[in-house]
Parts: structure tokens; C-alpha cells; sequence
């Protein structure tokens, strides 16, 4: 496992010190998982395309994306708390509408939903997200995607990015009305597949996530995305990867 300074350095930096251990943590006695999950949203997913209409209905404010970003994950989480639930992007077209009028940007609903909804549907894959999953399918995995995006939400992202070919299940909290990351989520998910926490690894490129894989007792592998950094007061991830390119490669020398 990493040392004390390096798990600092995870949390402080955005884990890329760690990164020149991977070969040798992914040797490491872990159990290999039955079940790889992932993240879909910045995981799998260029966001861009989102950002740049969400900057667009708020008159350029391209300053407020990561207030709305933030706005959007608090009250996914204030959804959960209360016992309701919606769509996830209907939680974001309300976040933006939020952000909007305490920012003095004038927005009609409509103009949220066209800025969130479509653009949703039809990110880019990161360039090493299909290399990187055919790699481990080569290698026998089960992959699954888990996201707070919608049932039919997730099916046309990885269908309009060229990925759901590559995935046998595709599971989403929308079955469960529950967000991540609280542990339930993992739990049902964990269930569906028939698998131990022990079991199963899950793949993300979100802090937030990364602390309730954890605390679900999976193995946690962060992807240090431009702009990402872990929770420090979280259970670090098992491993940190730059990409899911060094993640098959990882995962492949492990197996030798």
C-alpha cells in the first residue's frame, strides 16, 4: 500500500506523486476483482461540451461552471436526505437556475434544460477510455457502469460515445432513487452483481465517489483527471492512475 507521505501527496496533489509506485501497489495481495465498475460523467466522459453550453446560458460566466458543478452534486445529495428523487439532469437544470438568479443572469427553464439535457447525451470519450476498457475485457473482466445519471440517459451516452458495446451491465441509481455516494448505492450494486465488497473494484475520477467506494469496503482506483483531486479526509484508493490505459497495463501485470 502507499506510504503515509505518499498518501499525502495523493491528497494534497491530486495523487500524481503516486503514480510512478502503480506497478508494483497493483502486485499487491488485493483480491482480483470479479467485477470492474465505473464511473461514467468526467470518468469515461469529456465533459467539455456540457460546460461550454452551461457557460453560454449564463451569459459567458464560464467563472460560475464549477459553482453549478457543485451546486448540481449538493443537491443530489439534499434529493437523497429528504427521501425525494429526480433525474439527475433535471437536478442540474435546477441547479443552473439556481445559480443563474443569485448571479443576476437571467434564464428561462427552457433555456437550463436545452444548455444540460441534449449536450448530456453526446459527450466524447476521453481518448483512453476505449483502449483502455477493450484492454480489460481482453483480460477477462466484467465491466459495469454506475452512475447517477438516468436508465435511458447512461444507454445513450455510452451508445453515442462508442462504448456500450464494452460494458455487460449498465446500472444506474435511478433504480435504487438514491445518489452516490451514499453506501446503499454501492451495496444494491454489489447485490445485482452478485459479488463481495472484496470482490468488486470500481473505477472514478471524483473524490466524492472514490470516499464512498471505499467506505463500501470495494477496491477504489481514482483516475487523476485534469482539474481532480481525492477527499483527504476519506479512505484513500487502493491504486491512482493517470488514465485507463496505465490501468489495464497495471492490472495486466498484476495477473503475471
Amino acid at each position: 500500500m502507499l506510504t503515509a507521505l505518499a498518501l499525502s501527496a495523493v491528497a494534497l496533489f491530486g495523487a500524481t506523486a503516486a503514480q510512478a509506485e502503480q506497478g508494483d501497489r497493483l502486485k499487491e495481495e488485493a483480491m482480483k476483482p470479479k467485477v470492474i465498475f465505473f464511473d461514467v460523467n468526467e470518468t469515461l466522459l469529456n465533459l467539455e461540451g456540457v460546460r461550454s453550453s452551461v457557460a453560454e446560458a449564463l451569459g459567458g460566466r464560464e467563472d460560475l461552471l464549477p459553482l453549478w458543478f457543485s451546486t448540481m452534486l449538493h443537491h443530489s445529495l439534499v434529493e437523497t436526505a429528504t427521501g425525494r428523487f429526480h433525474p439527475f439532469g433535471e437536478v442540474g437544470v435546477a441547479a443552473l437556475m439556481m445559480v443563474a438568479e443569485t448571479n443576476g443572469v437571467e434564464l428561462t427553464e427552457e433555456d437550463a434544460k436545452t444548455a444540460i439535457l441534449e449536450p448530456l447525451k453526446s459527450l466524447p470519450p476521453h481518448p483512453d477510455v476505449r483502449p483502455g476498457l477493450e484492454a480489460l475485457k481482453e483480460q477477462g473482466y466484467t465491466l459495469v457502469s454506475l452512475t447517477n445519471s438516468s436508465n435511458a440517459g447512461v444507454k445513450a451516452q455510452l451508445e453515442n460515445a462508442g462504448l456500450a458495446d464494452l460494458f455487460d451491465r449498465m446500472l444506474t441509481v435511478e433504480d435504487t432513487k438514491i445518489y452516490k455516494p451514499n453506501l446503499a448505492v454501492y451495496e444494491w450494486a454489489l447485490d445485482r452483481m452478485g459479488v463481495e465488497p472484496e470482490e468488486a473494484m470500481m473505477v472514478a475520477a471524483h473524490g466524492w465517489d472514490i470516499a464512498g467506494i471505499k467506505a463500501a469496503g470495494m477496491q477504489g482506483v481514482f483516475v487523476a483527471r485534469p482539474g481532480k483531486a481525492l477527499y483527504p479526509l476519506a479512505i484513500p484508493p487502493d491504486f491512482v492512475v493517470a488514465d485507463l490505459g496505465e490501468l489495464a497495463e497495471a492490472m495486466k501485470q498484476r495477473a503475471q
